[in-house]
């Protein structure tokens, strides 16, 4: 068995990132629409013991490089943000403020 990774804050996003990836919809989607097959080699998915097929799914391109770049950003518009408590009453008013603010921009 290999070193375990160190649980730092870019691993744990990571996991949650592929744990929504593995339940979403859309994963789902392209298997059932590819009957649980390989595309290449036809290979049908089994949990049958001593028979299992893992089908799993690709990106084309290949979607390696975007996890940090994913991670990134969520780092920087998300967790590293300037960030401060407010009730309840005063988040929504904070929010209206802003989106009045927008609105008026717009109509200028």
């Amino acid at each position: 068995m290999g070193k375990k990774q160190p649980n730092t804050p870019r691993s744990r996003v990571r996991s949650c990132l592929r744990q929504l990836w593995l339940r979403s919809r859309e994963r789902q989607a392209v298997l059932k629409k590819a009957d649980r097959r390989c595309t290449r080699c036809n290979a049908k998915g089994s949990v049958a013991k001593g028979r299992e097929v893992k089908i799993e799914v690709h990106h084309e391109p290949p979607i390696a490089d975007a996890w940090e770049e994913i991670i990134d950003l969520i780092f920087e518009k998300i967790l590293d943000a300037p960030q401060f408590p407010l009730c309840h009453s005063c988040h929504v008013n904070l929010h209206d403020i802003r989106k009045r603010r927008e609105s008026d921009k717009e109509n200028d």
